[in-house]
């Protein structure tokens, strides 16, 4: 089965969610001449691909996961665009996980002030996340995504085949952001993790399909009204509720120097961020245990202890949704009624990461 999800943003374009559909990329490339960035691991993939667009495509291999989001890594890549001569009129195809469609994705934003930009995600992660939206950017020294561009896709292409190499801690790290989808907007995500938890994790299975498709979706509908990510308030939350869970997931990251998966840092954030609003009376008992339960049961963390709160603390005051010293947290008022919280009290943000020991 194909699924093709309109995503009607300010360059409107679709995503096609089926098995073999990469195969429809030499179509989408249109016969221009093609720059392939791709995970160093999919050297094979990409080799077989490049086959398939012609003789002119250039190769460029850039570093596995966040290690391929670096200034040194983008900057390779201009060289690397600019020796082989490339022009407006060619395109740059993104192949691989979310860190290498977002780099690959800020390539084609910046060069030559915007090329046409083609996503092949290959992982589940950034299947229902990276390759969904139009963010690009690399990471600082300072924290994640703090340089980036919003630069729409020509097309995405997820094909579900891909995913069968994948290791079991790699579908579950794209879980994080499934499940995720489930608690800020999509009951069915909710009720199909709860009825059978490890069918989610089958990659071949129709459990997993459709629910990277209700994933995709759900994406789709809240980036085509609010692209870029406009400053939400209250109740009026916009794109900013795709951030649950993101506030202290990448002060993590940062912390652990990336050696945890995002969609595991996620995961712990989700659970930070249930305790947070358990404890400013915003989500009850039952909501605050479906949080830990549903992450667990498809082979996620819920706990963390390896970072000292303070240092997270100064983290987060980087986070793009912070103004000024004052953090704004993306909570839930209820399960799937996400707000805004803007300045927490500190004594409770401390509480909430105590209890996640």
């Amino acid at each position: 089965m194909t699924d093709t999800i309109h995503v009607s943003a300010e360059k409107p374009y679709d995503v096609t969610v089926s098995r073999g559909c990469v195969a429809r990329l030499p179509e989408l490339v249109r016969g221009r001449r093609t720059a392939l960035v791709h995970a160093a691991s999919l050297t094979g993939l990409a080799g077989e691909l490049s086959a398939t667009l012609g003789d002119d495509t250039l190769l460029v291999d850039v570093p596995d996961g966040e290690q391929a989001k670096t200034p040194e890594t983008l900057v390779s890549c201009w060289d690397r665009l600019a020796a082989a001569g490339f022009t407006r009129s060619d395109v740059v195809v993104g192949l691989g996980g979310g860190s290498t469609t977002d780099l690959a994705g800020f390539v084609a934003a910046s060069w030559l002030r915007g090329v046409r930009y083609v996503s092949v995600p290959t992982t589940v992660l950034a299947m229902v996340d990276a390759a969904v939206g139009g963010k690009t950017g690399i990471n600082l020294t300072a924290g994640k995504n703090l340089v980036g561009a919003f630069f729409e896709p020509a097309a995405v292409l997820c094909d579900l085949d891909l995913l069968t190499s994948l290791p079991p801690e790699e579908i579950s790290s794209g879980l994080a952001e499934i499940v995720k989808a489930g608690f800020i907007s999509v009951e069915r995500i909710t009720d199909m993790v709860a009825a059978d938890p490890a069918a989610a994790t089958v990659v071949t299975g129709d459990a997993l399909a459709e629910l990277v498709r209700l994933s995709i979706q759900m994406k789709a509908d809240v980036v085509s009204v609010d692209l870029r990510e406009r400053t939400g308030e209250g109740e009026d939350i916009g794109r900013e509720s795709l951030n649950y869970g993101h506030t202290l997931g990448h002060a993590i990251e940062k912390h652990e120097h990336f050696r945890l998966r995002h969609g595991e840092a996620v995961s712990i954030g989700m659970v930070y961020a249930a305790e947070v609003a358990h404890r400013l009376g915003l989500l009850d008992d039952a909501g605050l245990a479906l949080h830990r339960d549903q992450l667990a049961a498809v082979g996620l963390p819920v706990t963390y202890s390896s970072a000292p709160w303070s240092d997270l603390r100064a983290t987060m005051a980087l986070d793009k949704k912070a103004r000024g010293a004052t953090l704004r947290f993306v909570l839930l008022d209820g399960l799937r009624h996400p707000v805004i919280v803007e300045g927490p009290d500190e004594v409770v943000l401390a509480e909430a990461y105590a209890a996640l020991a």
